[in-house]
């Protein structure tokens, strides 16, 4: 299935539009398909959703300049500091704990954490903008472990973090939703290099030469579907679509702590 371009290429645009529907990149389905349909190993596969995770982040953020410019984001310089701080430190520890997990125990982190995805998807994704939750020196503290947290969570599953990031720029800092989508991208990108230059000293990240085509091909899809479910989401409704995506994060929770 791997040597198959054309199912490496509508799982990334599949993927990339269910992620661009909800404002992310779309690696918590990315990355049950990369372990299930085409049987990579979970720090392989982990590995290569964190370097096409990469590629959809980068395209993202100008992507978005057009509704939130570099200036806007530049102006909150502050918050997204803030969170860098714990989620570099958070990236580099959650990398270096999944290439030290056994497989099996791999498993079933990831496991656990889609289904904590899933949770954040159905609660926290509609969360608007208003008073922060925390001010002062208690808002920056609780920023920091935030960001560690996150960047753990971002490293153990290759993912960029966006739904975790998102609602918590939102109800800690009482950014608006537009906004937080871009300024998660801002925290994930560096967070997300942090995480893959910890994977470069394993000898699974040897994956990505050894897989060169297809990261390429789904990578291109990928960005194809975030750009085509961008223009999506005005058709299809939250309330159908969010439960029926964390649905999905369910089945391929349960699908990846069942794999051997």
């Amino acid at each position: 299935m791997r040597d198959n371009k054309g199912a490496a290429f509508g799982a990334g645009g599949i993927i990339g539009a269910l992620g661009g529907l909800i404002g992310l990149g779309g690696a918590e389905f990315r990355l049950p398909l990369l372990i299930g349909l085409f049987q990579f190993a979970a720090l392989e596969a982990v590995i290569l959703n964190k370097a096409m995770s990469l590629v959809v982040v980068a395209f993202s953020l100008p992507f978005r300049a057009g509704t939130i410019s570099f200036s806007q984001i530049a102006a909150n310089w502050p918050i997204i500091i803030n969170l860098l701080a714990g989620s570099l430190i958070g990236a580099w520890f959650g990398a270096g704990w999944a290439t030290r997990l056994r497989s099996e125990t791999l498993y079933k982190v990831i496991a656990i954490l889609l289904v904590a995805i899933a949770i954040v998807l159905v609660l926290g994704h509609d969360a608007r903008a208003g008073d922060p939750l925390l001010t002062g020196v208690t808002q920056i503290i609780a920023g920091v472990v935030a960001g560690f947290i996150i960047g753990v969570v971002a490293a153990l599953l290759g993912v960029a973090g966006g739904e975790l990031l998102i609602p918590t720029l939102v109800l800690l800092f009482g950014a608006d939703i537009k906004l937080a989508g871009s300024l998660s991208l801002a925290v994930s990108l560096p967070t997300m290099l942090i995480g893959f230059s910890r994977y470069s000293r394993d000898q699974s990240f040897s994956v990505l030469g050894r897989n060169k085509g297809f990261v390429l091909i789904m990578a291109v899809g990928s960005v194809l579907g975030a750009f085509i479910g961008g223009y999506l989401l005005g058709i299809v409704p939250n309330e159908f679509l969010l439960p029926a995506l964390a649905a999905i994060l369910l089945i391929s929770a349960y699908k990846v702590w069942q794999h051997k």
